[in-house]
């Protein structure tokens, strides 16, 4: 099979420039393709974080943030309480002293990506599906996130690669379904990302197309109209993962975006139980409800992956299992997200509840 030359440009997306200068409370930018300038402004440092939200006194982590540095698009900023140093969505991007702390258990690589590298890039953990991590650029650097510690710069699908991957794609007739993610693909600009799906398109067996990210949420003008067009377009069937912890992350502009996906994708949510954000049934029942009325399935509640620095936001698994139950007695059973944790090695996602 003949794999198309743009598939090389698909992945040549850089790092954001180095950060502007502090702006005191900007206003929204419009326009669907501004996405990126959006990129360009977002808060890259803890300081300037907190006395955006009047929380100057607050003490931050010092060695954490040297690997995995603050980044916080303002769309996100704009939805954080001022003031308020225990605000939910502010916890998941504020580095806190915590994360300088060792804790027993964790680890670089909680859930065995580096054992399932096929080739630079690709990871297979289970059957059926491949992972491609097309990027190593994120949309926020969530303070809990497993892959922060991933080398991205020796194990992400680079230019020279993408060749080699799709023939790897195209030869192995098991795999009906491609994860992209990263980072998040979604930071790679439609003129990189769209080609990359049009080579993944070329290969015949392949049924299905996973994109996981947080970019609607962190920055809704990134559903461009050319993305959902091209989403629409094709003879795989495409779904939409995105990760959202909290109610209030989604507001209007958020759910106008994900109405716009709803038309030509399967929307599904996965969270991750977190000390302080979610850790209540009140909490996740809003968050299933919100996301409902945003077209999206609450898919997954995920017990926190035992990275380096992320120890405070663990709950214990029988709290957890007490609150899914507690959800069952609220909601329906298609807004009761499956509470499950991932282990290495292991051929699925392991049932918790």
């Amino acid at each position: 099979m003949e794999i198309v030359a743009s598939a090389a440009r698909a992945v040549g997306a850089t790092s954001p420039s180095e950060s502007p200068p502090p702006i005191p409370r900007p206003e929204p930018v419009d326009g669907a393709e501004d996405w990126r300038v959006e990129m360009r402004r977002a808060i890259r440092d803890g300081r300037e974080l907190i006395r955006h939200l009047g929380l100057d006194s607050l003490p931050l982590a010092t060695g954490g943030v040297e690997r995995f540095p603050v980044f916080v698009p303002r769309p996100f900023l704009s939805r954080i309480r001022p003031g308020d140093p225990l605000d939910p969505l502010l916890l998941q991007v504020l580095p806190a002293p915590a994360e300088d702390l060792t804790a027993d258990g964790f680890t670089n690589d909680p859930v065995g990506d580096l054992a399932a590298r096929q080739r630079s890039g690709l990871l297979q953990k289970y059957a059926g599906r491949a992972l491609l991590i097309v990027t190593g650029n994120c949309a926020v650097h969530c303070r809990y996130c497993f892959r922060r510690e991933f080398p991205y710069a020796s194990d992400r699908a680079w230019p020279s690669d993408w060749p080699a991957t799709l023939e790897h794609l195209a030869a192995d007739r098991s795999i009906d379904e491609v994860l992209l993610s990263g980072g998040d693909p979604l930071t790679l600009a439609d003129d990189r990302l769209l080609p990359l799906l049009d080579d993944l398109e070329t290969i015949g067996h392949l049924r299905r197309i996973r994109i996981h990210t947080r970019l609607p949420i962190m920055i809704p003008n990134r559903v461009t109209q050319a993305l959902v067009e091209r989403l629409d377009r094709g003879p795989t069937a495409k779904t939409i993962v995105i990760h959202a912890n909290h109610a209030r992350e989604l507001d209007d502009s958020v759910r106008d975006a994900l109405l716009r996906l709803a038309r030509v994708a399967t929307l599904l949510n996965q969270s991750v139980l977190l000390r302080g954000i979610n850790d209540s049934a009140q909490a996740l029942a809003e968050l299933s409800e919100r996301l409902l009325d945003c077209r999206t399935l609450p898919y997954y509640l995920h017990r926190l992956d035992r990275v380096v620095g992320a120890s405070a936001f663990e709950v214990p698994e029988a709290e957890g299992i007490a609150l899914v139950a507690e959800l069952r007695r609220r909601l329906p059973g298609y807004a009761v997200p499956r509470f499950v944790r991932e282990e290495p090695g292991e051929p699925h996602k392991t049932p918790i509840a």
